[in-house]
């Protein structure tokens, strides 16, 4: 198979390729920073969502395409009817934060936010939820039915660890640094499904081709829930053992975490909801049961993180950093600090008093 894959370097991104380039099939992957071959893996460095680069790709005949982009609604809009006529097999990866809070495990078929949702406000948006649930429809309404949709929840490898809301260079940086990790005790009671990143992949992959699978969504989930402190438990865990100390843990109630935290619609209407799945449908194509139990897959990812000897984070936002390091009366090092101009917007939130 030829086989093109949309921005596939993240936490599903990498192992997809991986899994699909095992067999004799030819992938090419678009990236902003990778070039070269790899076995029989082509990388393409470019802008995916840039017209003259995806043109002379879509020019081609693709046995499937994985999106991974995120677009703007009008960006897909103007682009997915000729994504879809480039290939037989068109996977879009949408996501579950577009489901509706529910009291029951999710099913593909439970309510979306976009359908149900009385906050004007909220609609009035292009929040990630939303944006993804207009883009579904446009899939929906389409009259080739050549595409899979993919709902992914939240995915964890070894380069991507969540906290809640909170990416590893959010919370874990804090840890490594010796200062406490600021969370919300809103969200940590909530219960989560967070789901290896290769185990995704391999629900993808037992999708491509199958005919039962075109025109359909699909979540692609662990069995497994936990809550966010069983996940901040198992970290904790992992760092007192390697550092040789605990972090310190400071919970705030929302009205302080939103102080500091932008992105007030995914805490509302994502991660103060309990998330649970059932995976009955994709269990038709692939067992669900023999996914990495999350109990032991963050441990290792965490572990293997530490471990490495290029443990790196990508780029730490210090105006929250400065906000955090505020309310706890910490502070950093200015060797951590990349410039003098963030040294003064750093200044500018830990200390002026204009700002508490």
């Amino acid at each position: 198979m030829n086989v093109l894959v949309l921005g596939g370097t993240g936490a599903m991104g990498k192992h997809l390729v991986n899994l699909i380039a095992e067999g004799s099939n030819h992938v090419v992957v678009t990236s902003r920073t990778q070039s070269g071959h790899k076995s029989n893996v082509e990388y393409k460095i470019g802008n995916a969502k840039e017209e003259t680069f995806i043109d002379e790709l879509l020019a081609q005949r693709w046995d499937v395409i994985v999106d991974f982009m995120v677009y703007k609604t009008n960006e897909f809009k103007n682009r997915y009817e000729r994504l879809l006529e480039a290939t037989d097999h068109y996977i879009y990866l949408s996501s579950s934060r577009v489901y509706a809070d529910s009291d029951k495990p999710l099913t593909e078929s439970s309510p979306r936010l976009l359908d149900i949702s009385k906050d004007q406000d909220y609609l009035a948006t292009d929040e990630y939820a939303l944006t993804k649930a207009r883009q579904e429809n446009l899939l929906f309404a389409s009259a080739r039915k050549n595409w899979t949709i993919i709902r992914p929840y939240i995915t964890y490898d070894e380069e991507r660890l969540q906290l809640g809301v909170l990416e590893k260079e959010d919370w874990l940086y804090r840890a490594i640094k010796g200062r406490s990790i600021v969370f919300s005790d809103d969200i940590s009671s909530k219960m989560t499904t967070v789901t290896m990143g290769k185990d995704v992949a391999r629900g993808i992959v037992a999708l491509i081709g199958q005919s039962d699978a075109l025109g359909e969504a699909f979540h692609i989930t662990s069995d497994i829930s936990i809550s966010w402190n069983k996940a901040l438990d198992i970290y904790l865990e992992v760092l007192e053992s390697h550092l040789s100390y605990r972090p310190k843990v400071f919970q705030q109630n929302l009205d302080n975490f939103l102080q500091w935290r932008a992105g007030k619609y995914q805490i509302v209407y994502d991660r103060l909801y309990d998330r649970q799945f059932n995976n009955s449908k994709i269990n038709r194509f692939i067992d669900t049961s023999g996914f990495v139990n999350p109990e032991i897959g963050l441990k290792k990812c965490l572990e293997h993180f530490i471990d490495s000897n290029n443990t790196k984070f990508k780029d730490i936002n210090w105006k929250e950093e400065a906000i955090k390091n505020r309310f706890q009366g910490e502070n950093i090092s200015l060797t951590e600090l990349p410039n003098f101009k963030t040294l003064i917007k750093y200044s500018i939130y830990r200390y002026s008093k204009l700002l508490k």
